[in-house]
């Protein structure tokens, strides 16, 4: 990466804004982080947007969907992020059941996550019928992101993790990112939606959309793990994997247990005198 987005050099980096991430013409990459170490090690390589996604519900906590998260839950690892990131803007999702009462919910939760969390924005999923949440939540000066197409936290309905806007959907699609755009949403996740899509969706927003298996768009996004091949299970189509980490530690701690069996570690230059 180059420009606004290159990697950290400077120790007294400043935080990047929701400003600097819209006005910038270049596709800019967008990766989940859950804990401190993890992003700073994102901060460092210059990734200018650190998710703390509900996708933790998943590759942190073990459940089998999004849904069971809590914000108890993810709050700690908001606060991690925030802490292990100087230059990223940090997003909080909100999980199911934390905003869908109502805007004063949405409000009540939100607030939680930048007061006691640091974060910058929060993400939301729902089209139009959230748009009263949105609305809400940038009037109380709350940057939002909204999250439209597949949305993970509505699975059940969906009937399983299905393509969405195909045909006369992808209509309705747009109009969900033109309601949102009208609330004050700065910028739209679009999930799991046909490529050819996307160009029509563009020109009916002025505001990024931020692809996640949804071709070419303002921006990208990935959970980590699915990206460097930290988790061992099958993984979508749209992910493509950079790395095998997954290999790269079992046979990393495999070679450490059999060093510990055979009595070869701690050897002399790891042990004190």
């Amino acid at each position: 990466m180059s420009g606004l987005f290159a990697p950290i050099v400077d120790e007294h980096v400043q935080r990047l804004t929701i400003k600097d991430l819209v006005r910038t013409e270049k596709p800019w990459p967008m990766l989940t982080a859950y804990d401190a170490s993890t992003a700073r090690t994102f901060d460092d390589a210059g990734v200018p947007v650190l998710l703390v996604g509900d996708s933790a519900a998943m590759v942190v906590y073990g459940y089998d969907t999004t849904i069971p998260i809590t914000v108890d839950e993810l709050l700690p690892l908001v606060k991690a992020v925030v802490r292990g990131s100087r230059r990223a803007v940090v997003v909080a999702d909100l999980p199911f059941g934390s905003y869908e009462e109502s805007p004063e919910a949405a409000i009540a939760t939100a607030v939680r996550f930048i007061k006691e969390g640091g974060v910058q924005a929060i993400k939301i999923e729902g089209g139009a019928h959230v748009v009263p949440h949105v609305q809400a939540l940038v009037a109380h000066g709350i940057p939002v992101m909204g999250h439209i197409g597949l949305t993970p936290q509505s699975v059940h309905q969906f009937g399983g993790y299905r393509v969405q806007g195909r045909g006369t959907a992808g209509d309705a699609l747009i109009e969900d990112a033109k309601a949102l755009e009208a609330a004050g949403a700065f910028a739209i996740v679009v999930e799991v939606v046909p490529a050819d899509l996307i160009p029509t969706l563009r020109q009916a927003i002025r505001i990024p959309v931020i692809g996640i298996g949804a071709g070419i768009a303002d921006a990208q996004v990935l959970v980590w793990q699915d990206l460097v091949g930290y988790t061992n299970h099958r993984t979508p189509k749209f992910v493509k994997k950079y790395a095998d980490v997954h290999q790269v530690m079992t046979q990393a701690v495999n070679h450490w247990a059999l060093d510990v069996e055979s009595k070869v570690y701690p050897d002399a230059d790891h042990e004190y005198r």
